[in-house]
């Protein structure tokens, strides 16, 4: 994809003039988006660490042995496998195991489909960022349709909650996707907020899920149509899905998600404590390679064209610091239009982590001008990948 910049007025104009006191855009080096590239480190050699045999491998190989880690792992430096690892089972019950083409539920991952598809409409006149919520959705109280922007929706900036939390056994007791397109709606437009918006942070599935419906309504398809349209298809992703719940079950490809019971005791099979389908804030499916074709489409232009592939994949708002941990990088996270952004040792990473469902821990992260494309799906508990996510990103910043 050909390098842009855009100009400060470009950018306003796109945005909406959004001011940054607001979490507008923040000013981040040329390296930051997708497709730069101009201090050429992608063409650095791949660290031995990073290498079969190397500390990542060995790490993987040991969590494990102890049965601590169950998935498939796939690092790529400019576009050819560097490390491709897969351990455990995706259905114990019936003997089968993890493979490459395995297909996992994604979690928190969708949010980056959920934001690309606003850009998508933004790029077509559709949809602003800066435009009120009450623009494209009815229902919502005056107070939160008329003041909340997609902008803030996109940052975790609109003060929602979280009713796939607060609302857990309602959500999974719907049993159609009818049923759970309809009823979702209702739970987020009687949720308080928790504070005005605009006026804090707090990450918010309720915003995401709120995106989606933004897309059906402008674009005349449904939310999960539209995705698998004009994001899967486009992107060349032939095993992911938005599969239901009743597909978990019958499609063997997909690994079930594997966790202790709140009570306690050994992993069982949880994926009926999930929803019947996903929204825009998680439930979306695929594999490695699936993922790495979406990166691919995205940072070659065939998703987005350059100014808007540059909006949505740059830092938009500072994230508050996540606690320091003993042997990890130093990272400054920022909030970003699906795509999060993390600056490491002076190397910006892009993706998400998903995994605050049980048995799901995922992760996507891609270095544009380190040419580094990361995916590691895992189903078991979430967090179980973490310790391996976070030592493939200080392998790969050199922190």
């Amino acid at each position: 994809m050909t390098t842009l910049q855009p100009s400060r007025r470009t950018v306003l104009g796109l945005l909406g003039a959004v001011p940054l006191a607001t979490g507008g855009l923040l000013a981040v080096p040329a390296s930051a988006h997708a497709g730069a590239g101009s201090d050429h480190r992608g063409s650095d050699p791949v660290p031995a660490d990073l290498l079969p045999g190397g500390a990542l491998d060995r790490l993987i190989a040991q969590t494990a042995a102890t049965d601590g880690y169950s998935g498939t792992l796939l690092l790529l430096h400019n576009g050819r496998p560097v490390l491709t690892r897969t351990y455990g089972m995706a259905n114990k019950e019936l003997g089968i195991p993890n493979r490459p083409d395995t297909i996992f539920a994604l979690g928190s991952i969708t949010k980056v489909f959920t934001g690309i598809a606003i850009s998508q409409l933004v790029q077509q006149g559709k949809v602003g960022y800066h435009e009120k919520l009450s623009t494209y959705l009815t229902g919502f109280p005056a107070a939160i349709g008329d003041t909340m922007t997609v902008h803030q929706l996109l940052t975790h900036t609109a003060g929602m909650a979280d009713v796939v939390r607060d609302s857990g056994d309602v959500i999974r007791s719907w049993t159609s996707e009818a049923e759970a397109t309809r009823e979702l709606l209702k739970l987020v437009q009687a949720a308080p907020l928790l504070f005005p918006p605009g006026a804090g942070y707090a990450y918010s599935n309720n915003g995401y899920i709120t995106l989606a419906y933004i897309v059906a309504a402008v674009s005349g398809q449904t939310f999960y149509d539209y995705v698998r349209r004009h994001i899967f298809r486009a992107a060349g992703m032939t095993s992911s899905d938005f599969y239901n719940r009743d597909q978990w079950v019958t499609n063997h490809r997909i690994a079930r998600p594997y966790a202790p019971p709140p009570s306690g005791g050994p992993r069982a099979d949880n994926h009926l404590l999930d929803a019947y389908i996903g929204n825009g804030a998680g439930g979306a499916f695929s594999t490695t390679a699936d993922l790495v074709a979406f990166v691919k489409a995205l940072t070659g232009g065939k998703l987005l064209d350059a100014a808007h592939t540059w909006l949505a994949t740059t830092p938009k708002y500072p994230a508050p610091p996540l606690p320091p941990k003993p042997g990890l990088p130093a990272q400054v996270l920022f909030e970003g239009y699906g795509p999060g952004a993390v600056l490491v040792n002076d190397h910006w990473g892009l993706g998400h982590a998903g995994g605050a469902t049980i048995g799901i821990s995922t992760d996507l992260q891609w270095y544009p001008a380190d040419g580094y494309v990361y995916v590691d799906l895992c189903n078991y508990e979430a967090g179980s990948s973490t310790r391996i996510d976070s030592q493939a990103r200080l392998l790969i910043t050199g922190a």
